[in-house]
């Protein structure tokens, strides 16, 4: 792993291992701003519409996709594990067209800045292959594998009816001459 990797990965897990662990700890005062999503979310993905249990239940993926992050563990995975609760997270809390107070709109509206540049590093980790081939290109190499070899067993094949042909009519030929 690299350097810079070694290095980012903790910084961006940091605020999602802090921020989840709130959560854990603290449930209602998320609950609160959590409530509209859940209500039209939770119907959809046959969630349970216990709002503090879905908190709770957010945390615990921050602060365990978080801890997978920081330490290199499946990372990929992780980021986007990351980025699924970090979507409902921003919508419920960072309504900053809401606001009335202009102040208090201009946090909400940094806020939410801040949490799409978290997006934008965790979709970045989800797409990183540490220089490694992806699954895609993978898949690629596996299939041309596959086209070569049901190309050389094509080839083989037909080599080995020919000769086959070929022996047989040898055959023939020398059965008919022992004949005559």
């Amino acid at each position: 792993m690299s350097l810079v990797r070694r290095i980012a990965r903790p910084l961006l897990a940091s605020m999602f291992v802090v921020g989840g662990t709130d959560q854990l700890k603290h449930p209602s005062a998320k609950a609160e701003a959590a409530g509209p999503v859940v209500e039209k979310v939770a119907p959809l993905l046959r969630l349970p519409e216990d709002t503090e249990l879905l908190v709770r239940a957010n945390g615990l993926v921050m602060v365990g996709a978080g801890t997978m992050l920081a330490l290199g563990r499946f990372p990929r995975v992780a980021a986007v594990a990351l980025a699924a609760t970090l979507v409902p997270t921003t919508v419920a809390a960072h309504q900053y067209w809401k606001e009335e107070d202009p102040d208090t709109r201009a946090l909400q509206r940094i806020q939410l800045l801040k949490n799409l540049g978290l997006l934008g590093g965790l979709l970045l980790a989800a797409v990183d292959t540490e220089g490694k081939p992806g699954l895609a290109y993978r898949a690629h190499l596996a299939s041309e594998s596959v086209q070569r070899a049901a190309r050389t067993t094509r080839r083989e094949a037909r080599h080995m009816a020919h000769s086959a042909s070929t022996e047989a009519r040898l055959k023939a030929a020398q059965a008919q001459h022992a004949f005559s």
